[in-house]
């Protein structure tokens, strides 16, 4: 591209070199044989009044006298009746430029130069124009070169920007050029690797939101199918299949909400729900995995709440308080119901060392981690609390003490337990 308009430039430019340069030098030329015929006649005619204003006043007239009076450089003949014709300066050569007057007295005078001086003049005037012509053709050459430049820079520059852009790279450089054209596509090819950015982002956060989710909910399904293979009494193969059941459709509905964050995060699905039924699930499906571990869970508070949020994020949030209990803490995990203003607050809360100080206020932030865990849990649970329009708060290090914080629905009839 760069030599192509260098080449057009140039092109153009010669073009009009060619153009206004041969006019030039066909007007210069005969304005130049114009000229010099002019000053021929001029020295013509006063010469001839020189040789009426002798004869008038009876001076001679010879070589020696009109010497004085004629050009050096030109060949003057002046012819006079009856005398022979005298002959000044040297001779013109072949095909002078020649000019001739007769005066009042029969006299003749005649004035020759050699056509070497016009063509001498003409081939000094060719030489500035063709002098001028190539200094403009040496400019027009460097003003394309950096034209080109100016222009073939930016495009080589933004076809890196979209190879990166194709390669996997969706980081903008924010480069402009000065050139509004240029400018535009660089601001279109910032925003697509801004918006690719996001979007990559959102897919490997839904990637490892999926595969946080996904975990506890298999984690205690695989549970209940060891405890139908460990036992042969067909009411508790039942109850735990039953229990499973409810597990696989719990899988279902976190799948299907990852889905849809996935397509629009800004979509809800926020309804009023039972949530001594939500926590008591919870119980119930973990009681297995902490009897295993020799340790209990226990849930205690208000009853009969009823809150405002998705059943099934509310399920994964304490899914994860709870597995992080399991994992992390100690001794007994109680659940609590309590009221607070017009939210309801479930408290998560062991007997086990708690959060170190250094990690309390970053617990919920991606990747950070006390025990060599994702540090996925509790940001994906804080994200799951927070679309549903609650919150989950990190209430006391040690012991530690989880509040996930939700909407009340409406006052009902409340017992406490």
């Amino acid at each position: 591209m760069r030599r192509r308009l260098i080449n057009s430039t140039l092109s153009v430019v010669l073009v009009v070199i060619a153009v206004f340069g041969v006019s030039l030098f066909l007007v210069e030329t005969r304005t130049i044989e114009a000229s010099a015929r002019d000053r021929l006649e001029a020295e013509t005619a006063r010469l001839l009044a020189d040789v009426e204003s002798r004869i008038a006043s009876g001076e001679p007239i010879t070589a020696k006298e009109m010497a004085a009076s004629a050009p050096p450089d030109r060949h003057v003949v002046i012819d006079l009746l009856g005398q022979p014709p005298i002959q000044l300066g040297p001779a013109a050569g072949e095909n002078p430029m020649e000019s001739t007057e007769s005066g009042a007295h029969g006299e003749t005078v005649s004035v020759q130069q050699p056509r070497s001086v016009v063509s001498d003049e003409i081939g000094r005037m060719l030489m500035i124009i063709l002098v001028v012509s190539l200094l403009a053709v040496a400019a027009a050459a460097l003003l394309a070169v950096q034209q080109a430049r100016r222009v073939s820079a930016p495009l080589t520059d933004l076809a890196e920007t979209a190879e990166r852009l194709g390669s996997g790279d969706p980081r903008p450089r924010h480069r402009r050029y000065g050139v509004p054209e240029l400018d535009r596509v660089a601001d279109v090819l910032d925003t697509s690797a801004e918006r690719i950015a996001r979007m990559l982002t959102a897919e490997r956060r839904l990637a490892a939101d999926a595969s946080h989710q996904l975990r506890t909910p298999l984690t205690a399904l695989s549970m209940r199918l060891e405890e139908i293979i460990a036992t042969e009494d067909v009411d508790t193969v039942k109850e735990e299949a039953a229990v499973a059941l409810s597990q696989v459709e719990r899988l279902t509905d976190v799948v299907q909400r990852l889905l849809t964050n996935s397509r629009d995060p800004r979509l809800g699905s926020a309804v009023g729900f039972d949530l001594d039924e939500v926590v008591a699930q919870q119980v119930e499906e973990w009681r297995p995995a902490y009897r295993g571990a020799g340790r209990a869970i226990v849930h205690s508070g208000k009853q009969g709440l009823r809150a405002v949020g998705t059943p099934g994020a509310v399920a994964q949030v304490l899914a994860t308080l709870v597995e992080n209990a399991l994992m992390h803490g100690a001794g007994t995990v109680a659940l609590r119901s309590r009221v607070t203003g017009n939210q309801v607050v479930v408290e998560v809360t062991d007997e086990g060392p708690g959060v170190a100080k250094e990690l309390g206020a970053r617990v919920f932030e991606r990747t950070v981690s006390g025990r060599n865990s994702t540090g996925l849990g509790l940001a994906v649970a804080r994200d799951l609390a927070e679309a549903d329009g609650g919150r989950l708060e990190l209430l006391g290090l040690s012991p530690p003490v989880f509040a996930l914080f939700l909407s009340r629905e409406a006052e009902s009839s409340e017992s406490v337990p």
